[in-house]
């Protein structure tokens, strides 16, 4: 089939290569234009290294953008990975319209960090929906589903290399190939059962100590690699990455206070909690790099006793 790619950074690239290889013809590229100071887009480079046309319009609202897809006459529009807003009056130029991937089952976790907050909540289960891209925010006709576990120690990192991004690529291809051969169904959302949020960022992602442990482990991993959950220590910010939690058994067995580190080991320091500790291996200091969490403590002087988030 002949395909027009919307996307950009590592998915959106290796969507490209997905289609490349089983021999489509891709007409054109469109991807986000470049930010001043940032490295080059890894969709942009993949393609101008195939000699593919590729554009790069600040909207997709303007003439420009729509008479550029025209012009391609392609068959269907492939978005993967799309932050640009993308009208009706751009992603019904394609013969047979466009399809778009989103890493949630939708209706539910609608929105920008769909992948941070299953786990943030705490759910066993999350997956990836391709669909028909409408002006509603991811609120299109379901065409393809596929489910995937998020274990009890999973990070975002994790649920999304291992399943949610080589599980996306071959959706978007198995779904580009059912709309092509016309064997596609299109379900409605159910809105009754939508649910939204929006970006997880600083504000969604400062550790509260005085919440039980198993939310402050889920928001820790929910946040790792990015954007990375937080805490304070000498008015700066820490963020933790890898870490496990660990359970009071009995009251008898509670060590020290909310935010407070009740332990140093050779390896990892914990940190109370309500109802257990965080153990924590790698963190980050908002002046430094990531590094080891007890190199980290010893070199920055703290003790036991010592509170975070204070």
């Amino acid at each position: 089939m002949k395909i027009a790619i919307i996307g950009q950074q590592d998915f959106g690239k290796a969507v490209l290569e997905a289609f490349l290889a089983r021999g489509d013809e891709v007409a054109g590229v469109f991807v986000a234009p470049d930010k001043e100071g940032a490295r080059p887009d890894p969709l942009k480079v993949a393609a101008q290294e195939k000699g593919l046309k590729v554009f790069q319009f600040p909207s997709y609202r303007k003439p420009e953008a729509q008479n550029a897809l025209r012009e391609l006459n392609v068959d269907l529009g492939v978005m993967a990975y799309v932050l640009l807003f993308a009208p009706q009056e751009f992603v019904g130029i394609p013969r047979l319209g466009t399809i778009q991937y989103h890493p949630s089952l939708l209706p539910k976790h609608r929105g920008p960090s769909s992948i941070n907050w299953p786990i943030m909540q705490g759910a066993q289960r999350t997956g990836l929906t391709i669909f028909r891209p409408t002006d509603g925010l991811d609120e299109g006709p379901v065409i393809l589903q596929k489910t995937c576990d998020i274990g009890p120690d999973d990070t975002l990192g994790d649920v999304y290399f291992n399943s949610l991004f080589p599980m996306g690529v071959a959706a978007m291809v198995e779904a580009a190939d059912l709309v092509y051969a016309g064997k596609h169904t299109e379900t409605v959302q159910d809105e009754s059962q939508a649910t939204y949020e929006g970006w997880c960022r600083a504000a969604e992602s400062r550790i509260d100590w005085a919440r039980p442990v198993g939310q402050i482990y889920d928001l820790i991993r929910g946040c790792n690699p990015a954007p990375g959950a937080w805490t304070t220590i000498g008015g700066k910010k820490l963020y933790l990455y890898d870490a496990r939690k660990v359970v009071f058994g009995r009251f008898a067995d509670v060590v020290g206070k909310s935010g407070e580190i009740s332990a140093i080991g050779e390896t990892s320091i914990k940190i109370t909690a309500s109802g257990g500790q965080i153990e924590v291996t790698r963190l980050r200091h908002e002046d430094g790099k990531k590094m080891d969490a007890v190199e980290f403590v010893r070199s920055a002087g703290l003790t036991v006793g010592a509170v975070l988030g204070s």
